[in-house]
This record gives structure tokens, sequence and C-alpha cells, in this order.
């Protein structure tokens, strides 16, 4: 067996080895755009581009940083190259979290947010959880936080076309990416 994946732009991928000329914005949309939020166990398919499109539209309406808005953008950027564990699953193996920030910060790297402060990492990492939370609320129907965390905007959790996700992760990174 190969120690590397062959990402959608047939770019060669070392997930245990990543470099950052191999980290392609358009592996990442393409990507995350075809992988299903909470194991797929949502009512209809919603993906991670559409919660990380959500999550930056999240962060923009509260006035943060571009540097946080993208942030937002790529929390979960990593799963494009190595996937996603269910978080009961994840805190339990300790080596798949140290490999997913490992790869983490070398894409943040690759996209100029080498100096993201630890503030600015729990506002995209509250953010996130405030996301998960309405999700559950609008796709299941459930809480799954004692405190029920609001968030700004009504998100559009609808089911929608992957290359439209796709197309609008690209756009919000376009808006975003000055470097």
């Amino acid at each position: 067996m190969s120690d590397y994946i062959l990402t959608y732009t047939k770019t060669i991928f070392y997930p245990l080895k990543p470099r950052i000329e191999d980290i392609k914005i358009e592996d990442i949309a393409h990507s995350l755009a075809q992988m299903a939020r909470a194991n797929g166990h949502f009512k209809h398919f919603y993906s991670v581009a559409q919660h990380s499109v959500n999550c930056y539209l999240e962060a923009k309406n509260l006035n943060y940083s571009k540097q946080i808005q993208l942030g937002c953008l790529l929390h979960d950027a990593s799963e494009a190259y190595i996937s996603d564990l269910t978080r009961p699953v994840k805190r339990n193996i300790p080596d798949y979290i140290t490999m997913e920030e490992r790869l983490q910060k070398l894409i943040y790297k690759k996209f100029g947010l080498e100096d993201v402060s630890d503030k600015d990492l729990l506002l995209v990492q509250e953010i996130d959880d405030v996301l998960l939370h309405y999700e559950f609320e609008e796709l299941m129907g459930v809480s799954i936080y004692d405190n029920n965390p609001a968030t700004v905007l009504k998100h559009d959790v609808s089911q929608k076309d992957i290359k439209e996700v796709k197309e609008q992760f690209l756009s919000c990174f376009n808006s975003l990416y000055f470097k």
C-alpha cells in the first residue's frame, strides 16, 4: 500500500508527512463539499463545506477580523486529507488528534494564518460549537448543549447541490485570501 492519497487535482498528498506545497484550496473545497456532517446522520445531506461557509458567515456577521473569518472557513480543512472522526471516538485516539492538529497548522500556514493567536482560535472553536448546536437543533430537533448557545444568523442548512456549495466555499475563500 502507498503512503499517499491522490487528490481531486491529482496531487500526490502524504497525510502522515504533509508538504505545504501539496495543499490546494481546490482539493479542500471539492472534498469538504462531498463530506457529510454528523457522520451522515442528519435528516438530509449537509456537507462540511456548507458548515464551514456558515461558520464564516457567523464570524463575518459578528464583525470578527478577516483572519478569524478565514480561520472559520478553513477550521475543518484537514478533513479533506485525513477525513474526520466523531468527537467521542476522536478524543480517544491521541495519535489522530496529533496528526490532525499538525496538518491543520500547516493548512493555516499555507493560507497566511500561521500567526493566528490562541484567543482567535478559541473564537473559531466557539463558532464551530455554536453551529454544531444550531445544526443539531435544525436538522435533528435536539439540543446537544445545556446552555443552548445562539447563533447571530439564521443559517441555511437546507440540502444543497455539491457543486453550488463548492463554488460558495471558493467564493468565500477568494473574498478573504489576499496573499
